[in-house]
């Protein structure tokens, strides 16, 4: 299994931002795809997750800000936030989990600052 992430960069605070991840390989019906973020010094936390049968968490911290969404039939997930800010500021990483196997994409950086 692999996933592929994309649609890190810079934004201003108040901006927007949508990361995309593919998941490729033997992908199982039923899994869990999420988003995690890191920034430096701290530990990774989980954002947004979203099961195949679209039940989603978010963190409290991206609540009424962020999106998480899915294509099963494609293995994709994406992330749309909305009203950045800098604490925002990290590198997100795609996240599976099927049947307790985790797998990570490589993280993408997204950096909020005027």
């Amino acid at each position: 299994v692999q996933l592929q992430a994309s649609g890190g960069g810079l934004v201003q605070p108040g901006g927007s931002l949508r990361l995309s991840c593919a998941a490729s390989g033997t992908i199982l019906r039923t899994n869990v795809m999420a988003w995690y973020r890191q920034a430096p010094g701290k530990e990774r936390e989980m954002v947004a997750a979203m099961s195949t049968g679209s039940s989603t968490n978010y963190a409290d911290s991206v609540k009424g800000r962020f999106t998480i969404s899915r294509d099963n039939a494609k293995n994709t997930v994406s992330l749309q936030m909305n009203s950045l800010k800098p604490e925002d500021t990290a590198v997100y990483y795609c996240h599976l989990n099927q049947r307790g196997f985790l797998y990570w994409g490589q993280g993408t950086q997204v950096t909020v600052s005027s």
